[in-house]
């Protein structure tokens, strides 16, 4: 039998930072066996909450299913239930995404992660290479599915090291050819260093600000009927781009590209548009309608 973790006290400074539940809620943790999630277990349980710890083994490494041995333990030591799921990812482009979307297709959609300050920086900072919105600029939303999101990485590390217990370092943590691990080690670094000051907790700042605009031009944009073509070209640009945007959004996001082509079609300064997906737009009577593309891929 393995030995109890040493838990962190109820009034454990780093647990005043969480976003956890009411103590006795049920709780479904993603644990890879890491300092991060193995932190979001101790401190779980710590607060009170039934925990059951979850690790996906995605078959990347032949020693993988060794760190799920890891969690079993931790789960035994915290007397929390534990269980394994295995999903197989092939090796190649999007390795990172396509592991992403394994991982949370075995996951229960309320799982908690262990998403720190830190990975939030980073994801600011992807979303910007890749051209994101406001929306994704502003980062992953703080709550009960993400509790450690006002905890630094240095936080979760320390945190293990004093209750003595294992970690798993995956390798590809490491692996500078993931553009995630770039930015974690190559760009945040740089970053600082220019700006003379810790630029991880300058974007936590940053992305509450975002948030709260974002969600002021939502529920602006939440009364514009993104059908209504002579309302969507009187109103401000920023709020009919995102009524279109949600109006578009099934089955794939549409691109700006596509977004401005509707808007001129609302404007009157187009007749129609295709959009991805076998769509098309039109405007008949002041309405925009989605219709089948007659244009064969």
């Amino acid at each position: 039998m393995s030995r109890p973790a040493a838990l962190p006290d109820p009034s454990h400074p780093l647990l005043q930072r969480c976003s956890f539940p009411a103590p006795g809620a049920r709780a479904t943790l993603a644990v890879s066996g890491g300092a991060d999630s193995s932190a979001l277990a101790l401190l779980a349980v710590a607060h009170g909450l039934d925990a059951t710890l979850v690790h996906v083994d995605h078959g990347l490494r032949p020693d993988s299913a060794r760190e799920a041995d890891v969690v079993a333990r931790l789960a035994e030591r915290l007397c929390c239930g534990f269980r394994s799921e295995t999903v197989r990812v092939e090796p190649g482009p999007n390795l990172e995404a396509r592991a992403r979307e394994a991982r949370y297709g075995v996951l229960p959609p309320d799982v908690m992660t262990a998403h720190t300050a830190d990975d939030q920086a980073e994801t600011m900072v992807l979303q910007l290479l890749r051209g994101a919105a406001l929306t994704g600029l502003a980062g992953m939303r703080p709550g009960v599915r993400r509790p450690l999101l006002a905890l630094r990485r240095g936080d979760t590390v320390a945190l293990c090291e004093q209750s003595g217990v294992e970690v798993v370092r995956d390798p590809m943590n490491d692996d500078r050819r993931f553009t995630r691990v770039r930015v974690r080690h190559e760009v945040l670094p740089l970053l600082s260093n220019v700006a003379q000051r810790d630029v991880i907790d300058l974007f936590g700042r940053q992305a509450a600000l975002w948030r709260d605009d974002d969600e002021l031009l939502e529920a602006l944009a939440d009364a514009l009927d993104p059908t209504d073509a002579r309302a969507l070209a009187g109103a401000p640009v920023a709020l009919a781009r995102r009524a279109l945007r949600r109006w578009l959004a099934d089955p794939t996001p549409p691109s700006a590209a596509e977004i401005e082509r509707v808007l001129q079609v609302a404007r009157g300064e187009r007749l129609a548009c295709e959009l991805e997906g076998g769509r098309r737009i039109t405007r008949s009577h002041q309405r925009l309608r989605i219709e089948a593309s007659s244009i064969q891929g």
